[in-house]
């Protein structure tokens, strides 16, 4: 992963860089050479208690000439991340769609007006025959777009779905 790579090139003398992942409902750790079980688990232990999604946690630790044991090292870990948590920004993911819209040349204009006044953006378009136009937006608000779609064009409009991502 680019980012624990970036942190351990911005701290080469760290002696561990510990993270845990929660993305998709899928999980990954790594306690980076500490004793098994005290630094990724409760990584990832915090960050599913926060009920986050699409998260990579990881604390860059330099050995400070004391043992701290495995309780020790738990916490550490556990707060380190708990305070984190706590001052993170949060920020909702919403996934996009994009559909195709193909509509006749004389509804070109209308179609997109609607495109800038809607949370929308063209991301492609196509002449020929028809016009078509590729349209980037909330997947949730899809169904309702095309409906509108096919309205202003007074059912002349094809609407299909390209694509949806996170």
């Amino acid at each position: 992963m680019r980012e624990l790579e970036r942190l351990r090139a911005e701290h080469p003398t760290a002696t561990h860089v510990c993270w845990a992942l929660l993305a998709g409902g899928q999980s990954g750790m790594s306690d980076d050479g500490e004793p098994s079980g005290t630094a990724g688990r409760p990584i990832l232990e915090v960050l599913r208690h926060h009920e986050v999604d699409g998260v990579l946690a990881a604390v860059v630790r330099y050995y400070g000439g004391i043992k701290l044991g495995a309780g020790g090292l738990v916490r550490a870990y556990t707060d380190a991340i708990a305070t984190a948590m706590q001052l993170a920004e949060r920020v909702e993911r919403i996934k996009r769609a994009a559909i195709a819209v193909e509509i006749d040349y004389a509804d070109e204009a209308r179609v997109r007006r609607w495109i800038e006044t809607h949370d929308a953006e063209l991301s492609e378009s196509a002449y020929g025959m028809t016009v078509r136009l590729v349209v980037r937006m909330a997947a949730a608000s899809r169904e309702e777009a095309a409906a509108e779609l096919r309205d202003l064009t007074n059912g002349r409009a094809i609407v299909e779905l390209v694509e949806v991502q996170a």
